[in-house]
């Protein structure tokens, strides 16, 4: 969830998954209030599936509140950020499904394929495998980050070869290994 405010309006902004690395541009001054979700967390009225690389801005109730699952709620801020995603849990607005960490540590459960595929998708919106394509991307990025050679995180974390990573890094993080290490690099 995205909060935005600038010259006394307040945007909020339900995003979906992403199946693509993306840029998000706002104007300047104006004041951002990101919130993550762990992966596996969701909002069942909200199916992650519908919402696959979507923004949807929720409706305002007041200008100190919007609407979700029928009530108002108070817009957080910095300070209370956490507040707001306990009274998310607390009304049932926001669940965790466990099963997500158990399938990504490769700990099934004596659940059947098809029913393990079906909470991945409804707690995600997106497959394990294009998870742990994600997961994958981001550690090679990790390591050229900290200066390692691109064909050490090509073997490390396991591509074919540079232009499987290039084309992966390129898709997930947004930038070729080239840019991420000149990006890391002092000075």
């Amino acid at each position: 969830m995205v909060f935005v405010r600038k010259d006394g309006e307040v945007r909020v902004v339900f995003v979906g998954p992403w199946t693509t690395a993306g840029v998000a541009h706002y104007t300047e001054g104006a004041e951002m209030l990101w919130i993550k979700f762990k992966l596996g967390t969701f909002m069942p009225h909200l199916p992650a599936g519908r919402f696959l690389d979507t923004e949807t801005v929720l409706p305002g109730a007041s200008s100190r509140s919007f609407w979700l699952k029928g009530s108002a709620w108070e817009l957080p801020n910095h300070e209370n950020a956490e507040t707001f995603v306990d009274r998310l849990v607390h009304n049932g607005v926001l669940v965790r499904d466990p099963l997500v960490d158990t399938v990504l540590r490769g700990q099934l459960q004596g659940l059947s394929p098809r029913a393990v595929r079906h909470r991945f998708l409804r707690a995600t919106g997106l497959s394990q495998s294009r998870i742990r394509q994600i997961e994958r991307a981001q550690q090679a990025a990790t390591l050229l980050q900290r200066g390692n050679p691109i064909s050490d995180a090509v073997h490390e974390v396991g591509y074919f070869d540079q232009p499987h990573l290039t084309r992966s890094l390129k898709q997930w993080i947004g930038l070729t290994p080239a840019q991420i290490l000149r990006s890391s690099a002092p000075g």
